[in-house]
C-alpha cells in the first residue's frame, strides 16, 4: 500500500584508509553507483574521508586532517551532487572553526549548492570513543533541511543514543533523519551489558516509531587499529519496520521509502496530538 511520496535512497557503507583524498575518491565512485542505481538522496558515512582517529588519546598529529568548511572536500561534494542530481548528506568532516574543531556534516541540493551544516551535539568520550579530546560540543542547533525529495533531518553517531534530539528533529518538520556513525566492537571490550549492535539498531528504531519519521543509519566497515566496525547500515519507516540492512562489508544499500507513511502513524497513533509538554520540565533542568 502507498501512502505518498515515493523516494529511493542511497546508504554508502564503506571502510577507510589512511589517505584522506582516497576516501574521498572511494566516496565519489560509490556516490556515482548510487545514484545510477535510481538514488534521489545519499549518505556517506561519519568522518568517511579519514580513519576513526578518536580511538585514540589525543594526539596533535590527527588535527592535520581538520579542514574548513566550505573547502576543497566540500567542493568536491557539491560538483558530484549537481552532476548527478542528487540531495548528498557528506557523512562527516573534521571541521576546523578558528581555533575550534567540530564533528560536522553537510547538506547539498541536487543543484550542488551547500544548504547548510550540523555540529554534532552530543561528544562521547569512554573508551575507544575519545571524541572529546577532538571534538567541541555543536554550536548549530539542530537542522532540519528541505530538499526536492522531502525534509531532511541529520544528526550524527552518538546522537543516535538521545530520543531528544531525534524528536526535535520530528518537531522540526523532518521525514527522515539520517544518522552518519562510525560504530563497531573493540578486541579488549567486551559486551557484557548485551549485544551492541541489536542496541543500537533497537534504539533508534523507538525514535522512528515514536516520532513518525524515516530512521537512516549509515555505517563504516572494516578493521581499524583495535576497532571492529560492524556495518549493518539500514533504513526503517515510521513504524519500525527495517525496509533495508546491510551486511558486513562495503555496500551501496538502496532503499525506496514513503513519505506519506510517516504522515500515516502520527494521524493513526496521535503521539504528536497528545503530547504534554508542561509535563516534561525535568527534560530541560541542568545536570548536575
Amino acid at each position: 500500500m502507498k501512502f505518498g511520496k515515493q523516494v529511493t535512497l542511497g546508504l554508502i557503507q564503506m571502510s577507510m584508509a589512511e589517505n584522506p583524498e582516497t576516501n574521498l575518491e572511494k566516496a565519489i565512485q560509490k556516490i556515482n553507483q548510487a545514484a545510477q542505481k535510481g538514488a534521489q538522496i545519499i549518505c556517506l558515512p561519519e568522518l568517511f574521508n579519514t580513519l576513526y582517529f578518536p580511538q585514540v588519546p589525543k594526539n596533535k598529529k590527527f588535527f592535520q586532517y581538520a579542514e574548513k568548511i566550505p573547502g576543497k572536500t566540500t567542493k568536491s561534494l557539491g560538483k558530484i551532487a549537481k552532476e548527478n542530481k542528487i540531495v548528498l548528506i557528506a557523512g562527516s568532516i573534521f571541521e576546523k572553526a578558528g581555533n575550534k574543531y567540530y564533528n560536522t556534516t553537510v547538506v547539498f541540493n541536487e543543484k550542488g549548492k551547500l544548504l547548510g551544516k550540523y555540529r554534532k551535539t552530543h561528544i562521547p568520550h569512554d573508551p575507544n570513543f575519545f571524541e572529546q579530546h577532538y571534538f567541541e560540543p555543536g554550536n548549530t542547533g539542530y537542522r532540519v533541511f528541505k530538499t526536492k525529495y522531502g525534509n531532511i533531518g541529520t544528526l550524527i553517531c552518538y546522537d543516535q543514543w538521545f530520543p531528544e534530539a531525534a524528536r526535535i528533529n520530528a518537531l522540526m518538520g523532518a521525514d527522515i533523519v539520517f544518522y552518519p556513525t562510525a560504530i563497531g566492537t573493540n578486541k579488549h571490550l567486551h559486551q557484557t551489558e548485551g549485544n551492541w549492535q541489536q542496541a543500537w539498531e533497537n534504539v533508534q528504531r523507538g525514535h522512528a516509531i515514536a516520532n513518525g519519521i524515516i530512521v537512516c543509519a549509515v555505517n563504516r566497515v572494516g578493521i581499524e587499529n583495535n576497532s571492529k566496525f560492524w556495518g549493518g547500515s539500514f533504513v526503517c519507516n515510521g513504524f519500525g519496520k527495517t525496509i533495508k540492512r546491510a551486511g558486513k562489508k562495503e555496500e551501496v544499500l538502496i532503499a525506496q521509502v514513503d513519505l506519506g507513511h510517516g504522515k500515516y502513524v502520527k494521524e493513526g497513533w496521535r503521539f504528536f496530538y497528545n503530547r504534554k509538554p508542561e509535563t516534561y520540565k525535568k527534560l530541560i533542568e541542568t545536570k548536575k
